[in-house]
């Protein structure tokens, strides 16, 4: 009975130690063909009591372009935000930013991050 304790207390403890937090604002395709044309919607909610602007939208790179459904949101309302990133020219592991520009005082700029590995054949 003590071994199957012992056991058990350390599968929950190694168990806890792999478990990953996932970041809703950030986003991994996994392996992808070189030359693919990646899409990706995040959600941009309005957590506070005031209407949020989206004032500009950025990105980290040429290959990348990003898009909002709206420009401004009602409190507790949604949008959501495009990212389509090219992947031509790319190979290995690659990581690209979208940074969205608001005129809260608490959180002025918002990062949506994209992922992938760009390879020539997806096997």
């Amino acid at each position: 009975m003590s071994k199957t304790v012992v056991f058990l207390l350390s599968f929950l403890l190694l168990g806890s130690a792999y478990a990953q937090e996932v970041d809703p604002n950030e986003w991994d395709f996994g392996k992808v063909k070189q030359g693919k044309v990646l899409v990706h919607e995040f959600v941009l909610k309005n957590e506070s009591d005031k209407v949020l602007n989206i004032t500009n939208i950025h990105t980290s790179c040429g290959c990348t372009v990003s898009k909002a459904g709206k420009e401004s949101l009602k409190p507790k309302e949604s949008t959501k935000i495009k990212i389509t990133f090219n992947t031509r020219g790319y190979s290995g592991q690659t990581k690209q930013h979208a940074y969205v520009n608001t005129d809260s005082p608490d959180n002025p700029i918002i990062r949506f991050i994209i992922k992938a590995e760009v390879v020539k054949e997806v096997k």
